[in-house]
């Protein structure tokens, strides 16, 4: 059987086709599963600077160093964030908690839970793990929202006495903000102390 189509006259099969292809030779290839984009973001996380440790094997609940916005007053602090990732995920937003305690008026000082509008109500699964670190905390310690705190104390304090806030920020990266070894001399110190108790 000849075939009725001319290529030299595009007929509308033709031209629709033609606009679905246009400017790539394969067609969209479909998103991710969830699964899968669960285990692609934490991949991504983990082969970044950022020192991550996954519990019990599990892609789903990750704790990660986060390192405090330099010419800030956490700079210099370091925190074990805890990471847990809903069966939903990337469609659902991602649970984050200080694991150590931090002074900010949208964190909760005991609980370490954030209340971060970001992550809690706008979450758009057009984000990812690194978003989180490399953007949505930092932008949460650079920029406190006072009218939504979870630490009254710190909130009040930012709004009536900025210079006092800032002071106690930096007490609390000494006494509490040192998640990370501040550097190897101590980790050889260390080492050494424990070969000498052998």
């Amino acid at each position: 059987i000849k075939s009725t189509l001319d290529a030299s006259k595009p007929n509308e099969t033709h031209l629709c086709l033609l606009s679905l292809y246009r400017g790539s030779a394969m067609p969209p290839s479909p998103p991710p599963s969830p699964t899968k984009r669960r285990d692609m973001d934490v991949m991504k996380l983990m082969m970044s600077d950022y020192q991550v440790t996954l519990e019990d094997d599990n892609p789903s609940d990750i704790y990660v160093i986060f390192h405090g916005p330099k010419e800030s007053p956490y700079a210099g602090g370091s925190w074990k964030i805890h990471v847990e990732l809903p069966d939903g995920y990337p469609y659902k937003s991602p649970s984050i908690g200080f694991c150590n305690r931090i002074f900010h008026p949208n964190v909760d000082e005991m609980s370490g839970s954030v209340c971060l509008d970001v992550i809690n109500q706008t979450w758009s699964p057009m984000f990812d793990l690194l978003n989180v670190f490399d953007v949505f905390l930092p932008q949460l310690l650079l920029y406190p929202n006072a009218a939504d705190p979870l630490n009254g104390e710190a909130a009040a304090m930012l709004l009536r006495e900025p210079d006092r806030y800032a002071s106690k920020i930096r007490d609390y990266v000494q006494k509490y903000g040192q998640a990370a070894p501040a550097s190897t001399e101590d980790d050889d110190e260390s080492m050494s102390s424990s070969d000498d108790d052998d």
